[in-house]
């Protein structure tokens, strides 16, 4: 039922303006979506009036955890929006069917996608910081090229270049953009002025996103989106709503979600962009003050460090299953002592089939770590994980015949010590050729015989371990080079739930800088605890309260359990400087020679995690006769 009212004069006590100014704002109405698709973020937050409500009956106030009832005269402080959901529709030739009918997907439907590159220019440089999402990560730096030559004062951007959009920034007082050539693979900076007129058209994106990435920052305002299917997620576990076997385009319109403040309401409400509402905006005649103000956990950590310590209530407090302090739930008092950057090991869980557990384990850990066997794909892995400090002991657990009778043949259960990267001459299609190589020591019982291993070559090791030795986790960190495959030896008993130490196996990836905060309870400051700024989605409202003592009580850290998604984050964005080089290319797979114990249908070794306690060494199973062998002298080698 749509209500439209006609207001009493007290109804307008938050206005600033006379009341002959109100006449003027009531014609300017919107639909919530239209005013979304007009407003910048960065002019957040804006004061809004229901001109035209809606309303459910039966005493409904909410649906599905959002608002679905606003009143006629209604006051609402707009704070954020993101979009929700997706309406697809399937189309052909970039062109929407008049009989392709609509379905409605979730941000996290499986699947990965590529972007089309919208083929309507954008007018100016202001027009594009408008419609599409620039941002600190690469998702945020889209890519657009002029077909016209532009002259700047001290460069000329030539017609075609792609222009990447890194930032957005105040210049001397000109709002500007920080942008990017790369030219003869030279990178150029420099800025445009938002006002900077032209035709900017987007460039091919040649990337693949999850319908979450591109709702967050490939889908411009005022324009849809068309994405192609690149390949499947086998994850879906109800009925897909996409023609059997889909493998085309499809035009994204999105929904967006509106977090707002009401009122006289503390919580944060939550208001679909498509539901039949008329809005006014009347930020500059309203006192935005009189509203709560709503602070995340970003927003707190952008806080100079003398406001610290303070208290805060929590306006709207992490979904049951992602609390990880029973006292953050909503209307709790909570005190936020201190901001600062902490160092995190990330771990993943040893285990073949998937899916696999990932862990953030702070460096205060006090249990302790053995040592388990790593495998390397190829002899290139071995290089990198070879140390000063002591000498890398293999098992070779497949076969290799190397095309260079200068270069050692491997076979399943040779033993090596690994040495070095060094050069090695080898004869090529008749001419002598320098090759990277990788020598080592074969182990023949008693003696040793020195081997070149060629770095390109895809075999299959295992390590041997022989230190017994029980590590704290910053020894690890400290000593050796990550990634690193270890098993909890002893818990930390100062964790009520150490959740690595029923773990099979654990593999240290690499260290993680984040960014947390300190907090206790406000009502029982007994103990005080981080939380992850970036990985916790609450909001709070300061309060003009004293804190009691500025010095928080004992500091307890846990170990953080984090999503499959949350760990790609974290590998693709923080941490890229920290990846392996790339691999040399690889060489066409030659037949074993005669003698070798390799069957036709190849060999197959799959680590497993062990069945208890007591097996402590790793099983390699192995379609040929000597599996049983190799998998019993592994298992001997590594204790």
């Amino acid at each position: 039922m749509r209500l439209k009212v006609l207001l009493p004069q007290k109804l307008f006590t938050g206005f600033y303006m006379p009341n002959p100014h109100a006449a003027l704002l009531r014609t300017m109405t919107s639909t919530l979506e239209k005013f979304i698709h007009s407003v910048d973020p960065r002019t957040l937050p804006r004061v809004l009036q229901i001109q035209s409500g809606i309303y459910f009956e039966g005493s409904i106030y909410e649906m599905f955890g959002h608002e679905c009832s606003l009143s006629t005269g209604e006051v609402i402080k707009v704070i954020g929006f993101k979009i929700n959901k997706l309406i697809a529709s399937v189309c052909d030739n970039n062109e929407v069917s008049q009989f392709s009918a609509k379905v409605e997907l979730p941000l996290n439907f499986p699947g990965l996608y590529k972007v089309v590159a919208d083929k309507t220019p954008y007018v100016s440089i202001e027009e594009i910081t408008r419609k599409v999402s620039i941002g600190p990560t690469r998702f945020g730096h889209p890519c657009f090229y002029s077909p016209e030559d532009i002259q700047l004062a001290k460069f000329t951007i030539k017609h075609g270049e792609h222009i990447t959009f890194n930032s957005v920034e105040d210049v001397s007082g000109t709002m500007s953009v920080n942008c990017v050539v790369v030219r003869n693979n030279q990178c150029h900076s420099f800025t445009l002025p938002l006002s900077q007129e032209g035709k900017f058209y987007e460039c091919e994106d040649d990337q693949i996103y999850t319908l979450k990435e591109i709702a967050e920052w490939k889908i411009p305002k005022c324009r849809n989106r068309i994405v192609k299917l690149s390949s499947t997620i086998h994850m879906w576990d109800f009925s897909n709503p996409l023609p059997e076997n889909f493998d085309g385009c499809l035009i994204l319109t999105p929904v967006y979600e509106v977090q707002a403040v009401m009122k006289f309401r503390k919580d944060i409400v939550h208001i679909l962009s498509d539901l039949d509402v008329e809005v006014k905006d009347i930020t500059d005649c309203y006192d935005i003050s009189s509203f709560l103000q709503p602070l995340s956990l970003e927003d707190i950590f952008e806080r100079t460090s003398k406001e610290f310590p303070m208290v805060a209530e929590i306006l709207e407090g992490p979904s049951e299953s992602k609390k990880p302090f029973k006292f953050l739930d909503t209307g709790n008092e909570i005190v936020i002592y201190r901001k600062y950057q902490a160092t995190r090991v990330l771990a993943s869980e040893i285990r073949s089939d998937s899916p696999k557990r990932y862990f953030l384990i702070p460096m205060s850990y006090k249990g302790r770590f053995k040592r388990r066997p790593r495998e390397f794909p190829t002899a290139y892995d071995l290089d990198i994980a070879r140390s000063e400090k002591e000498q890398l002991h293999v098992v070779a657990t497949k076969a290799f015949d190397s095309p260079h009778k200068e270069l050692f043949s491997v076979s399943v259960g040779d033993q090596f010590l690994v040495q070095q990267c060094q050069t090695s001459e080898v004869l090529y299609e008749g001419r002598k050729k320098l090759i990277d190589v990788l020598a080592c020591e074969q182990i023949l019982g008693d003696t040793y015989k020195k081997v070149l291993l060629p770095m390109y070559m895809e075999g299959r090791f295992v390590e041997v371990i022989h230190d017994k030795k029980q590590y704290q986790l910053s020894e690890i960190c400290k000593e050796f080079r990550l990634p690193f495959n270890v098993k909890v030896s002893v818990r930390d008993l100062s964790i009520e739930e150490d959740v690595v130490a029923a773990m099979p196996g654990l593999q240290f990836e690499e260290e993680i800088t984040d960014s947390y905060l300190l907090i206790s309870s406000a009502s029982n400051p007994v103990e005080s605890w981080e939380i992850p700024v970036c990985r916790l989605n609450m909001s709070v409202h300061l309060l003009s309260k004293d804190v009691q003592t500025v010095e928080p009580p004992v500091t307890k850290t846990k170990v953080e359990e984090i999503s499959e998604e949350q760990y790609y984050m974290l590998r693709r964005y923080e941490n890229q400087t920290l990846r392996s080089p790339p691999r040399p290319p690889k060489k066409p797979t030659l037949s074993p020679k005669p003698g070798f114990a390799v069957p036709k249908q190849g060999v197959t070794y799959v680590l497993q995690a062990p069945k208890c306690q007591l097996q402590d060494h790793i099983q390699v199973h192995i379609s040929t006769s000597s599996g049983r062998w190799l998998q019993q002298t592994i298992g001997e080698l590594n204790g």
